[in-house]
């Protein structure tokens, strides 16, 4: 695992060659995702700088690396699982390799089959590459958007691309100017799904997708090489599909535990991890080195069913307790995301990784199981609202529950079952409207109160689910649970959980892999009928009659809980007059309407409602910007 960054001149008439300090500036500034060792390479029109964390190939897997002849150079970030394979296919097309690293079968796979070299890549990647004969940049990203990558066109026309948008911000000539429609995205998702960035000239490339720029070109071509298809297979009987997925679950596995430094997993104690650990101790005799995170609040904590697995397969476990006043780490997050972002686990999921680094280098992770087999609650719930929906149009449901949600009061202290407001605002929506209304972290009405007149002004009228809208009209499938699946593939999954423990890992140094994120075994889940992944009250119902002769009933058929950290306790106890300052100074800032951040804590802390989500985010959003920025946002 690694960082990379760059710089290309895309004119023609005066071809530039970049500064070393400058390339270096970029890399120093993600160090931490490569303490190993730093390269460089610049010709006209291009730099690229890499920093490196060894994996494989330790002795001459250097970056950046080259062709036999210097003419194609890469600097990458991530694993290619199956290089082996592609490296002796290349070698029998007569390529000649120098290193046994993953690495150098990039640059001849792109000699090999030029952009369509990505379609043969089975993993985690985001690289550079330049072609000098072509005079060519080329920029792609993995099919999952696992690993990052950003680019933006500076001041003078210069491109600049890096691993994190902290390497962006150092160039000359960098808009720093806030892109008002990321901010809507923010305050609706609770982070700035692809490819805006929180800056108006800053873009992140998207899953799945490249960028070509050639010396000369006005713009860059930039196109989407997959995508996921749900094509229900009806043949396929629950007890086939159970088996089947055993094997494929080993096979994911097996190609990510090649490691020459040592590799562990991360235990939770929930179904996906459990069932990573378990095909790892499947396939190696030694032990598996597994670490979890206890917490000291009963109703966060997990660590008994870590336990479990753990003494199960005789697993090396290594546990440590996260305190429920553990927010030291609050501070550090604007550095290590670089923009808002508000999901509340980055700190127990940077607390793991903390841990795991202490023991391995590489650990892998069940990231990616809700999405593929349908394990988040909400999916449930949005299934049983959308056959609801289903008996009636949407011209009588949108007057009829649209008035009795407005008029139903918001019982956040109540009992579930009395808590109606939330269903009733749901039946009086499309499903793509109910489920932005599901996941968002302010609803409609919240933001709207949250912003200043002015701001709204600016906005124009967008809003957020615009960015659902657009991807469900390319979905491939109108299928309820799939057209859900497919939005949290384009927007949640890449926008939350990779970008959470991808700058929580890299911030240790630690590489993450996840084999259910494998784009094999999500091509195949996805053409799982619902039902197979569904089934009333359960969920995840395919990988939990897999796992049943490797995992106790107790993991495999209790709630699910999330890795949660005590945001309500913690504004109403001891981060209320932190919260308050926080707030304050955003408060101060044109955009947001004062009063009403200031009732949203006074409800909050005398228990009327729980704004802790909503405060969260506003705490996460950039504070104290200098003058001259806060004009240039206007």
């Amino acid at each position: 695992m690694c960082g990379l960054a760059g710089l290309f001149s895309p004119r023609a008439d005066a071809p530039r060659v970049f500064e070393r300090a400058l390339l270096k500036r970029m890399t120093d500034s993600i160090a931490h995702r490569g303490p190993d060792a730093e390269g460089f390479h610049v010709e006209p029109h291009v730099a690229l700088g890499h920093r490196r964390l060894s994996i494989i190939d330790i002795a001459t897997g250097q970056q950046p690396m080259f062709n036999e002849d210097g003419s194609v150079v890469v600097s990458y970030n991530g694993e290619i699982y199956n290089f082996q394979e592609l490296a002796a296919e290349l070698e029998r097309s007569g390529h000649h390799f120098h290193t046994r690293s993953d690495t150098e079968v990039i640059v001849h796979a792109w000699e090999q089959w030029g952009e369509d070299c990505v379609k043969r890549f089975r993993g985690m990647f985001a690289f550079a590459l330049w072609d000098r004969n072509r005079r060519t940049l080329f920029l792609a990203r993995d099919r999952l958007g696992v690993k990052p990558l950003f680019w933006c066109v500076l001041a003078d026309g210069a491109v600049g691309f890096a691993s994190e948008l902290k390497a962006l911000k150092l160039l000359p000539g960098f808009d720093t100017g806030l892109n008002d429609h990321a901010i809507e995205d923010y305050f609706a998702f609770g982070y700035i799904p692809d490819p805006k960035t929180i800056h108006r000239n800053a873009y992140k490339l998207e899953p799945a997708h490249t960028l070509r720029w050639s010396v000369g070109e006005r713009e860059p071509r930039v196109r989407q090489y997959w995508d996921i298809s749900f094509e229900p297979d009806q043949r396929i009987t629950l007890q086939d599909a159970a088996h089947e997925l055993r094997e494929r679950i080993s096979e994911a596995v097996r190609i990510r535990m090649i490691s020459e430094v040592p590799l562990g997993a991360f235990l939770s104690g929930g179904v996906d991890s459990s069932a990573v650990v378990a095909a790892m101790a499947g396939l190696t005799s030694e032990a598996v080195k597994t670490c979890s995170i206890a917490f000291d609040v009963a109703e966060f904590d997990e660590s008994r069913f870590a336990q479990m697995v753990a003494e199960r397969y005789r697993t090396d476990h290594y546990v440590e307790t996260v305190r429920s006043d553990d927010f030291d780490l609050i501070d550090r997050l604007p550095d290590l995301f670089d923009e808002p972002f508000a999901d509340s686990s980055a700190l127990p999921t940077y607390r793991v990784c903390e841990l795991a680094r202490k023991r391995v280098t590489v650990a892998l992770s069940g990231d990616g199981g809700d999405e593929t087999f349908g394990g988040y609650r909400r999916y449930r719930l949005h299934l049983m609202e959308d056959r609801l929906r289903a008996m009636l149009p949407i011209a009588l449901r949108r007057p009829v529950f649209g008035a009795l949600g407005r008029a139903f009061p918001k019982l956040d202290w109540m009992p579930r079952p009395f808590r109606a407001k939330t269903t009733l605002q749901a039946l009086a929506r499309d499903s793509v409207e109910a489920y932005f209304h599901s996941v968002s972290v302010m609803r409609d009405e919240d933001r709207q109160a949250l912003y200043s007149p002015e701001f709204k002004r600016r906005l124009g009228g967008y809003n957020a689910i615009e960015v659902f809208r657009a991807h469900a009209a390319r979905a491939p499938s109108d299928q309820p649970l799939a057209l859900i699946q497919y939005l949290d593939y384009k927007t949640y999954l890449p926008g939350d959980i990779n970008t959470k423990v991808d700058r929580a890992s890299m911030a240790n140094s630690l590489e993450v892999r996840e084999p259910l994120m494998d784009h094999l075994l999500v091509e195949w889940a996805a053409r799982l009928d619902q039902s197979l992944k569904i089934s009333g009250a359960e969920s995840k119902l395919v990988l939990k009659r897999a796992m049943e002769p490797q995992l106790p009933d107790e993991v495999l058929y209790r709630p699910k809980a999330g890795f949660a950290v005590p945001l309500a306790n913690w504004f109403r106890g001891p981060l209320a007059a932190r919260s308050r300052a926080r707030i304050s100074s955003v408060a101060s800032e044109s955009r947001f309407n004062t009063g009403h951040l200031g009732r949203l804590q006074q409800e909050h802390a005398r228990g009327r409602r729980d704004w802790s989500a909503s405060i969260w985010s506003v705490m996460c959003f950039p504070q104290g910007l200098p003058p001259e920025q806060i004009e240039a946002t206007r």
